[in-house]
């Protein structure tokens, strides 16, 4: 098994970025900006360029790293294909997990990125201890994730609980074609972040409060 492993998060204005250890310890975090430009294409291509300058600089060689994750904002179904596309980035459908592999030469693996909110804070954040929780993500777009029994509940199309985009241009979890990404143990929890709306719109604020309201019913977590 490798010693390292990446976490990417793509977004509508960044792509935030993390190498860790095996352990899930954040080891260095960064971003890059998301070019969105012809429906996204340099996308991928400046991620893996921004993880093999991340590799020169520590030292790292490919057999040290155990592979990627990648979360997206769409559904991504369980072969690493974007069902739906991303229409804050302006991906169609494609393999995402084929793609980035092809620049990088590493194993990737990919998925929802709302999912993974809620599987990372399950493994290393405030889920941490209970096998049974749901996550509410809160970006532009609202999406969630739901875990039963330590395992995402993915759904049919890869877009599991993810909830609704806040309209046109959105750049949250819910901004995927009417879908919401990713899987695995290389998608790591320190990639991920919960994200408090103190100076935000009046809108976000109220959203906010109402999620909260309605918590006491939804994130009912279980001892595992």
């Amino acid at each position: 098994m490798g010693k390292y492993a990446f976490g990417v998060d793509v977004g509508g204005t960044t792509v935030k970025m993390g190498l860790f250890d095996k352990e899930g310890s954040v080891l260095d975090k960064w971003e890059i900006p998301t070019v969105k430009d012809n429906e996204g294409a340099a996308v991928l291509p400046d991620v893996a360029e921004s993880v093999l300058a991340k590799m020169s600089e520590k030292g790292i060689e490919k057999e040290d790293v155990e592979g990627v994750g990648i979360g997206v904002p769409g559904a991504v179904n369980s072969e690493g294909v974007m069902v739906g596309g991303a229409v804050n980035i302006g991906w169609g459908v494609f393999n995402v997990e084929k793609v980035l592999n092809g620049y990088l030469d590493l194993p990737v693996k990919a998925a929802n990125d709302a999912n993974v909110a809620a599987f990372g804070e399950m493994w290393q954040g405030g889920g941490k201890g209970y096998s049974n929780m749901v996550a509410v993500t809160l970006g532009t777009g609202v999406g969630g994730g739901i875990i039963i029994d330590g395992k995402i509940l993915t759904g049919a199309t890869g877009a599991g609980a993810t909830g609704a985009g806040a309209g046109a241009g959105a750049t949250g979890a819910g901004a995927g074609a009417g879908a919401t990404g990713a899987g695995g143990s290389w998608v790591l929890p320190g990639v991920t972040q919960l994200l408090w709306f103190k100076n935000s719109s009046t809108l976000i604020r109220k959203v906010w409060a109402g999620i909260r309201r309605i918590s006491i019913a939804l994130f009912v977590r279980s001892r595992s």
